[in-house]
């Protein structure tokens, strides 16, 4: 199964990768840092009474780049399934999940993003499998399903 580039599945191996919040982090991040690096040019030229030091430009871009890494962090969440197990990359943290260890593959009813149904009533959240994405999340919570179906039977 493919759905273009972003969902494959290669010798029972599904990667996903959100494709819709790829593009808007990017634009975020680039609105970001191109209102700090205006936003420092224009503070030398203000008529305020405060005296702006190249330091201080420098701090606003700086900022700048700090908040557009930070938005790009939202899109490198990734899931990566195959026969044994599957790992999630969300923000900043990447779970590896033993298909034993899955109930199932869910994606509710108005949700963002698909989840893992785990014991005890719990659940972990696979943003890569975005509602935005539309029939590329179906793709990729069937293939998940598949998974997730054949090691319980296996």
């Amino acid at each position: 199964m493919s759905v273009e580039a972003d969902v494959t599945t290669k010798s029972e191996v599904v990667v996903v990768r959100p494709r819709r919040a790829l593009v808007m982090c990017s634009v975020l991040a680039l609105l970001l840092l191109a209102t700090f690096v205006v936003v420092a040019v224009l503070l030398r030229g203000s008529d305020t009474g405060v005296i702006f030091q190249p330091s201080d430009q420098a701090a606003m871009i700086g900022i700048g780049v700090l908040l557009a890494a930070g938005t790009m962090l939202f899109a490198t969440a990734r899931v990566k399934a195959d026969a044994d197990g599957i790992e999630v990359r969300n923000v900043l943290i990447t779970k590896k999940f033993a298909w034993s260890e899955v109930l199932s593959v869910s994606f509710p009813d108005g949700a963002s993003w698909a989840r893992l149904e785990l014991p005890d009533d719990e659940y972990y959240s696979l943003m890569a499998v975005q509602a935005v994405d539309r029939d590329r999340a179906v793709a990729a919570v069937r293939a998940l399903r598949r998974l997730h179906k054949a090691a319980w039977e296996g």
